[in-house]
């Protein structure tokens, strides 16, 4: 088992701060699972934007944050090294809970499907043990330009 640091993960992914959302990978078991967290922050400017009395974070950057923690996942597997992954579609998805600010969210992803150049995920994300959303999202992986 993995577990990787904000640099590491920059690496991996070429997302950038203000739209970087991983803080940390405290599991990986590569073409299988990934476990990550992200801080919730009220410094962070699309909270106060989103519901500016409630300082929740808006569902499709949860959406958003999932899927910068399966590119993780995705790109760590041998078979993607070196390669970039894209959100291709997002299928099952459910919120059931808001994620105010102060909170860690914890992203689950295990990998269902890995085929030439795709990829499904299933994921989930919650604080404590909560549920927050769960959704299958898709992904097409293509070499770097």
């Amino acid at each position: 088992m993995t577990t990787l640091n904000t640099s590491t993960i920059q690496a991996l992914i070429p997302n950038r701060y203000p739209l970087f959302y991983i803080d940390h990978v405290s599991e990986l078991v590569p073409d299988e699972s990934l476990v990550a967290e992200k801080y919730v922050s009220v410094a962070e400017d699309h909270l106060v934007g989103y519901l500016p009395d409630e300082l929740t974070m808006p569902p499709t950057l949860i959406i958003e944050t999932l899927a910068q923690a399966a590119s993780i996942l995705i790109l760590k597997s041998p078979k993607f090294a070196g390669k970039t992954a894209y959100l291709g579609s997002i299928s099952k998805a459910d919120f059931s809970a808001q994620v105010p600010t102060g909170s860690v969210l914890t992203l689950a992803i295990k990998m269902v499907k890995v085929r030439e150049n795709m990829g499904v995920v299933a994921t989930t994300a919650s604080i404590r043990d909560e549920l927050v959303c769960h959704a299958e999202l898709h992904f097409v992986v293509e070499a770097n330009a």
